[in-house]
């Protein structure tokens, strides 16, 4: 059989520069909003007819940092520690065969921007700024939703931090960013592994560098600053 080719037909346009600091899984901050521009040979609006009738959508896209890097088959997955193998199809892992990623996330609205056609605006993305899309498929509860799943060793998606701006810190961040700053904070960006009230980190958000420490159950935000 053919090896069969496929080519992006959106690119994600969100608030992180880099990976670290992205949720772990989609919808886990549902306050995370982005937007997915379509390339300029899909951008007819009725490919999207319908579209508007459905309150979330499944996106299929790429892990676009890892997608020329080797896989295995078997990785360490954080929530286990950084010490645990298991196999690359139990897990969420970037480094797949394939590098391809599945985020169902909220539909908030479509709308036409100068230059781009129709735009749209979804929430609850664990996405990265210029992620390549290759499908967009509509959420169906009755089909999609399995309440009684197993979750096997990520049975929920981990303790929150309670959150703590220094003084001066809070109001460097755009008043329409605070609420998904302090929520993907509180959802504690750091590797599983580790745990250092000493260690210094810092992400890249919404044109903004990040730098906090955590303590126990309580994270400080001690510097932002605009990216240069």
């Amino acid at each position: 059989m053919a090896d069969y080719i496929v080519r992006p037909i959106a690119r994600v346009r969100s608030d992180f520069q880099e990976k670290f600091g992205i949720p772990r899984q989609a919808g886990v901050v549902g306050e995370l909003t982005a937007a997915v521009v379509f390339e300029p040979e899909y951008r007819n609006p009725d490919a999207l007819r319908g579209l508007e009738g459905f309150s979330h959508i499944w996106l299929i896209w790429q892990f676009s940092e890892n997608a020329n890097k080797p896989w295995s088959p078997t990785v360490r997955p954080p929530r286990l520690g950084g010490n645990k193998r298991m196999g690359v199809f139990a897990t969420r892992s970037p480094f797949r065969p394939n590098a391809l990623g599945l985020s169902c996330v909220r539909l908030m609205g479509m709308e036409t921007r100068p230059g781009l056609g129709t735009v749209l605006l979804i929430a609850g993305v664990d996405l990265m700024d210029g992620t390549p899309v290759y499908d967009i498929k509509p959420y169906l509860p009755y089909a999609d939703c399995h309440p009684e799943a197993l979750s096997g060793f990520a049975p929920d998606p981990g303790a929150t931090l309670a959150v703590r701006f220094a003084p001066g810190m809070e109001e460097k961040v755009p008043a329409d960013k605070r609420a998904a700053l302090t929520a993907v904070l509180a959802n504690d960006p750091r590797p599983r592994y580790q745990d250092d009230p000493a260690r210094r980190y810092a992400m890249a958000f919404a044109g903004l560098d990040v730098a906090f420490s955590v303590d126990g159950e309580t994270l400080t935000v001690t510097e932002i600053n605009e990216r240069t």
